[in-house]
């Protein structure tokens, strides 16, 4: 039942027409708990609000899969905008960027230059820029992408995905890069990736306890606190120092650990999404915990004494009648 329920999700995720309606709605069903507004002006207040307990953030100006240029430039100058506002505001904070918002799936060359961009501008401003992985028929095409960039920039990094069997491959070949490891949020087929959680969450500890005892950076990925346990126990076994490792956990998600982790002295970093191109990211979240769902179905139409609210109601129905309306095509 729970693939079922995660594979729902993420064909929505994939809507192109319900990513284009959701633009239209604005913030419903509870996105604005896991997405910090449309804005430049609302990611850093959001920012501050984390610094201010110690906890560093990366930003990722939501949109994926564009195939138009114009979209793919106007991207890229918000991109160059937000770098702008770190180093102006002088914010505890770095880059995540999708090839595919950039123009990946447009002609790769122009993607680079794109990327060439951002990272003259990071650069500049000593700005981490790390490279968001996305689903497997990109795959090639961005660690391709990526191995250009590393022979002229030493602030960029990528997402190893533990679900997908060359992971293990893959992080030996990027042993001197900084690397965010996570579980993976996209569906794959079983020729490539794992599909039993068990599988992913003990590839994920084996990943990460061989990150931990090398020289690179790395940030760990997970909301899981049984993998984050064992894992500050084998730091604490091997004698790994805090300044090897953060802990990251998505916006909105188990703030209290997060806060936790860090007042007990663990580097962390939350990553922060904004813009309106939110609905992909917010279905793949809930793809990962569809358990999220009560929760936000009751804060987006109760209020907090149980009162029905009238507002959200209606942007419910409307999501409701659109997903209904594409699972009705697919039968069809």
């Amino acid at each position: 039942m729970t693939n079922v329920t995660r594979d729902f999700f993420i064909g929505l995720s994939n809507s192109k027409f319900l990513n284009a309606q959701a633009k239209k709605w604005g913030f419903v069903l509870g996105a604005d708990k896991f997405v910090a507004g449309t804005t430049i002006q609302s990611v850093v207040d959001a920012v501050k609000e984390q610094n201010a307990k110690g906890i560093s953030c990366t930003l990722d100006n939501l949109g994926e899969f564009v195939s138009d240029k114009g979209e793919a430039n106007q991207a890229k100058e918000q991109i160059l905008a937000i770098l702008d506002t770190i180093n102006k505001q002088n914010l505890d904070c770095h880059l995540s960027v999708k090839l595919t918002q950039l123009g990946l799936d447009i002609d790769q060359d122009y993607c680079i230059a794109n990327m060439k961009d951002i990272l003259d501008t990071a650069k500049q401003y000593s700005i981490f820029v790390n490279i968001d992985m996305e689903d497997y028929s990109h795959y090639e095409a961005t660690l391709d992408v990526l191995n250009e960039l590393r022979e002229h920039y030493d602030n960029v990094g990528t997402v190893i995905q533990s679900y997908l069997y060359r992971a293990e491959e893959d992080l030996s070949r990027l042993k001197d890069m900084r690397i965010r490891l996570v579980k993976g949020a996209y569906k794959e087929s079983e020729e490539v990736a794992f599909s039993d959680k068990q599988d992913i969450d003990r590839n994920f500890i084996k990943l990460a306890k061989q990150r931990l005892l090398g020289n690179t950076f790395t940030s760990i990925a997970t909301h899981d606190h049984h993998i984050i346990n064992e894992l500050k126990a084998f730091v604490d076994e091997n004698a790994i120092g805090t300044d090897k490792f953060e802990f990251q956990m998505l916006y909105g998600f188990r703030n209290d650990m997060q806060d936790k982790l860090a007042e007990n002295g663990y580097n962390f970093c939350t990553y922060i999404p904004f813009g309106d191109d939110w609905f992909g990211y917010f279905m793949r979240r809930l793809a990962e915990r569809p358990q999220n769902m009560n929760l936000i179905m009751k804060d987006a139409l109760y209020t907090e004494d149980n009162r029905l609210k009238k507002g959200p109601v209606i942007a419910g129905t409307a999501i409701a009648a659109a997903t209904a309306l594409t699972l009705w095509r697919r039968k069809k």
